[in-house]
């Protein structure tokens, strides 16, 4: 019960070309719930990977509108969090959580 709490506060990893260039810098970034903070997400992200996080940076996608072939498409928001690990120390997202 308790390694599923764990897992509720990161969604998915975010691989994009600006998450990858991060990556050489110790930093990692995961898509996370709306209710998630960063006293919880680091302690969590600790405990399943088993590295130690320096510092976190939580960014809030808001809700836009899109024009899609003439029409007004809603593109829902999220919340994703960049963490920036200990120098040396890396999470390797090709394994699966």
């Amino acid at each position: 019960m308790n390694k599923i709490h764990l897992y509720d506060k990161i969604l998915s990893p975010i691989v994009t070309e600006k998450s990858t260039n991060l990556s050489d810098l110790n930093k990692i970034v995961f898509k996370i719930p709306s209710n998630a903070n960063k006293k919880n997400l680091k302690k969590n992200i600790e405990k399943i990977f088993k590295v130690n996080v320096t510092k976190i940076n939580i960014i809030n996608k808001q809700n836009r509108i899109k024009l899609t072939r003439g029409k007004k498409v809603k593109v829902s928001g999220f919340k994703k969090a960049i963490i920036t690990l200990k120098k040396g120390q890396s999470i390797d997202l090709t394994t699966g959580i």
